[in-house]
């Protein structure tokens, strides 16, 4: 008989903190708890925000009369400490401190392993992180940009991208590790990742602008004319790094990073609007084709997921363009979650070896 156990989710993103409890893979309870901008800006670090995070995730638990002694582990979103290899981490102190300080830099999901530590070290329970957003499994080529003093980092979401991944394993018949895969997460960034037998060995650094452009992100530019905007004197570097992330994309070109608004215009005649969401499909569609060349064509799927994914119509713009390559599968939606769940699933179920940060 299969051993059940109770694990709680907890995934801080910048304004909502999402948290989940399962039973195995069925969920019992999830909320999406939301921060105002005064919340928030009340802090002035990622890390100041821990015990205000931590009372309203202990809150909403309480209201909805969860028994905390019940629970078997907590698992959070893995932040921005050092590089590593995909996987489920036990969270211990070298990783705490490497959150706090942020050491591939400052996101609100810093907070997840910080957070589901110090629960479970109240309840006695271990916690873990799976997959974290710092996940570095390149081969050396892709490392090198061109300019020797910058090198390409692996910045994306690997915790979907694997989740996605796995799924289409398990639907062609074996393990994530058994196959090639493309995957390109489409969200607010948009990340396409080269999957070699179980490691994303290529991918554009999806945060700090490469790739594709975005819903809110610019994606790679030219960079000569990026440099003149930089010493033009009319910009400041945050208005730069603006325009790169949360300003560009989408935002820039039509005003607004909601998808199902473009939708709603594109219906209603908007041929400008029809014209850069297509745009979006079009280099996402390049990216792809990219990495097919990474993998020398030996893909057996294409994967389109995120939030994004649930447009047809946008799916379709871009499955015209690459189905040549490999079949496509999609799966809607960022499925954080349950991916985190699994995670410690799989080593709870002796399926996958713990990892042990260091």
């Amino acid at each position: 008989m299969e051993k059940k156990y109770r694990i709680l989710a907890i995934n801080p993103g910048s304004t909502s903190t999402k948290i989940a409890l399962y039973e195995n893979e069925t969920p019992i309870f999830t909320k999406s708890l939301s921060h105002s901008a005064d919340e928030i800006s009340k802090f002035d670090k990622i890390s100041d925000q821990y015990e205000f995070r931590k009372k309203v995730i202990l809150d909403a638990v309480g209201e909805h009369r969860i028994d905390l002694s019940e629970i078997d582990a907590i698992v959070g979103r893995g932040g921005n400490m050092k590089p590593v290899q995909g996987g489920t981490y036990k969270i211990n102190d070298a990783m705490i401190e490497d959150l706090k300080i942020g050491v591939m830099g400052q996101h609100a999901s810093n907070l997840g392993g910080i957070i589901a530590n110090a629960i479970a070290n109240e309840l006695g329970i271990s916690s873990y992180v799976v997959d974290p957003v710092v996940v570095d499994e390149f081969e050396d080529y892709a490392r090198i940009s061109g300019i020797p003093e910058i090198q390409r980092k692996s910045k994306d979401h690997p915790l979907n991208q694997k989740a996605a991944a796995r799924l289409a394993a398990k639907e062609l018949g074996g393990e994530y590790h058994q196959f090639n895969f493309v995957v390109a997460h489409l969200g607010g960034g948009i990340s396409v990742g080269t999957h070699k037998k179980g490691k994303i060995v290529d991918v554009n650094n999806a945060l700090d602008g490469d790739g594709p452009f975005s819903p809110e992100r610019s994606g790679g530019v030219p960079v000569g004319s990026l440099v003149d905007m930089c010493f033009s004197g009319d910009f400041t570097k945050a208005e730069i790094k603006k325009k790169i992330t949360g300003g560009g994309g989408l935002v820039a070109y039509l005003g607004t990073n909601d998808g199902r608004e473009v939708q709603r215009r594109i219906k209603e005649g908007d041929q400008y609007a029809k014209f850069v969401y297509e745009a979006m499909a079009y280099q996402i569609s390049k990216d792809i084709g990219a990495a097919a060349t990474i993998l020398k064509g030996d893909i057996d799927a294409i994967i389109l997921t995120g939030g994004v994914a649930y447009d047809e119509e946008f799916i379709s713009w871009i499955k015209e363009r690459v189905e040549f390559i490999a079949p496509v599968k999609v799966y809607p939606g960022e499925n954080e979650m349950i991916a985190l769940v699994q995670g410690v699933l799989r080593v709870l179920n002796g399926e996958e070896q713990l990892k042990i940060y260091s």
